[in-house]
């Protein structure tokens, strides 16, 4: 089954009682019992819920995983991934991470014994030499967020291996559409799928996928004892959204593209991080891994200035000024302030993410549209 079947299809079938093609909204907390354990398979819907079952089953199928297992936002799938860890175990993660999943890390595993280091992931070296006998998780952002890093995820996960150690690939800013880590030998898959897969910006969630028995049973049972499941009618607009997942991702790369050219001769600009560029450092590795180079831009201002990249970000009429990403709208937004304000300045600073660094989430609509919304704001 190919990818565009797949969105549509995978995991997806008619409604046996009415023939319903879209799957129903089981929006129930209970089921009924013919006799105590006696039941058809469902008994309270924090367990199981038939809408959510179906949603992991397409889910598992667009990572060509076997079990899909949904979380009522991205963090909370993060932290049923840190959970497989002990107090004393270590957790090696990319650099240019998240300033959500930093947060979780530093300030609520970190306290329960949980050590992180961060490091450049896309020197194989340093993946390598900070792997100690604690380290238990490899955790892998690409493309990294915001900076458009690329990280070899064939080759770490070779590391992985070789050193006994987990292997987890936020594929968030890819999408399935784009790359399947587990292909590339990742252990473990992870989605913020309000982003891409719901694509709609009208829904939160998130969800694991992993072929593993032993570790789907561990996210399986933090799902129904942790209970940050995802609610019956959040699944349904998932379902919804992922159906289109080929075709908006598809535009938004094209769009990004032509983006990022405009952007790179502006004179305004100091520097484009966009993996699609040949002089990008890991541009081959992108071509290798993506069957497109994402919908994702940033760029900073020469001179670095705040105000100067604040009026900007309130000029735009197409580009909405908020946080998140992957909607069918452009959104641009402010990582040092917004998205990655829990991390200190110094340690942005490392990966380069200064004050004036601009992020861009490239929608569907007419590049046109959008290229004359940019040179006005720039203007």
């Amino acid at each position: 089954m190919k990818f565009g079947t797949k969105v549509i299809h995978a995991g997806v079938h008619p409604d046996p009682q009415t023939g319903s093609v879209m799957t129903p909204i089981y929006q129930t907390s209970t089921y009924v019992q013919k006799a105590p354990g006696v039941h058809q398979g469902y008994e309270y819907a924090r367990t199981q819920n038939p809408t959510r079952d179906v949603l992991q089953a397409n889910l598992a199928a667009l990572e060509n995983g076997k079990y899909g297992i949904c979380y009522s936002s991205g963090l909370a799938a993060m932290d049923a991934v840190i959970r497989l860890l002990n107090p004393g175990d270590g957790v090696l993660s990319t650099n240019d991470l998240y300033g959500g999943s930093y947060r979780q890390i530093e300030r609520v595993h970190k306290r329960y014994g949980i050590r992180s280091t961060y490091v450049d992931m896309q020197d194989l070296d340093q993946v390598r030499d900070n792997i100690d006998e604690n380290t238990r998780l490899i955790w892998v952002e690409t493309p990294t967020n915001p900076m458009l890093n690329i990280v070899d995820i064939e080759a770490v996960c070779q590391i992985g291996k070789e050193k006994g150690v987990l292997v987890c690939v936020d594929n968030t800013f890819a999408s399935p559409f784009l790359q399947n880590p587990l292909d590339l030998g990742a252990d473990i898959v992870l989605h913020s799928c309000t982003k891409y897969l719901g694509g709609h910006s009208d829904v939160v969630m998130g969800a694991v996928v992993t072929s593993d028995p032993a570790l789907s049973e561990h996210f399986y049972f933090l799902q129904n004892a942790v209970g940050a499941v995802p609610g019956p009618q959040d699944c349904f607009l998932m379902l919804r959204g992922i159906k289109t997942l080929h075709l908006r991702v598809q535009r938004a790369c094209e769009n990004a593209a032509v983006i990022a050219d405009f952007l790179k001769d502006h004179p305004k600009v100091n520097r484009v991080n966009y993996p699609g560029y040949s002089t990008h450092p890991n541009h081959e590795v992108a071509a290798r891994q993506m069957r497109m180079f994402g919908a994702m831009v940033s760029f900073d201002l020469k001179g670095d200035d705040f105000e100067e990249a604040k009026g900007i970000m309130t000029a735009t009429n197409y580009f909405l000024l908020a946080e998140s990403l992957g909607g069918v709208e452009s959104l641009i937004g402010h990582p040092a302030s917004m998205t990655h304000g829990s991390i200190p300045k110094a340690e942005r600073m490392k990966v380069g993410l200064t004050d004036s660094l601009i992020r861009l989430s490239v929608g569907v609509e007419d590049v046109n549209d959008l290229m004359d919304d940019l040179k006005n704001a720039l203007g």
